[in-house]
């Protein structure tokens, strides 16, 4: 499956909009707190352990988007948009949603 940032596809024309796809992922702050206890692995102000489980939670929020487009019967989404939100007591929300979509190569 295509998925993209823009609202059309190079070399592709969309023959129809199945409407608003989504996805959601949220990390409790227990993960924050295993990741402060083991900030050795902190180089030049980064933490690696924070960004696999960030990677990890997009990825999810992406998987759960691109399944919805599946069950509609999508062969892409578009205009997708990916946000990350801070929510009460230190957890963090993952969610992108886009525009599923049926295409026609050109």
């Amino acid at each position: 499956m295509i998925i993209t940032t823009t609202n059309s596809l190079d070399g592709y024309a969309v023959t129809e909009y199945l409407g608003i796809v989504s996805g959601e992922t949220i990390i409790g702050a227990n993960v924050f707190k295993d990741f402060f206890a083991s900030i050795t692995d902190i180089v030049g102000g980064r933490s690696g352990a924070y960004e696999r489980v960030l990677r990890e939670a997009k990825a999810t929020a992406m998987t759960e988007m691109e399944l919805q487009a599946k069950t509609f019967g999508a062969q892409a989404i578009i205009g997708i948009d990916l946000d990350y939100e801070t929510i009460r007591d230190g957890m963090l929300m993952v969610t992108v949603a886009g525009t599923a979509v049926r295409i026609q190569k050109l």
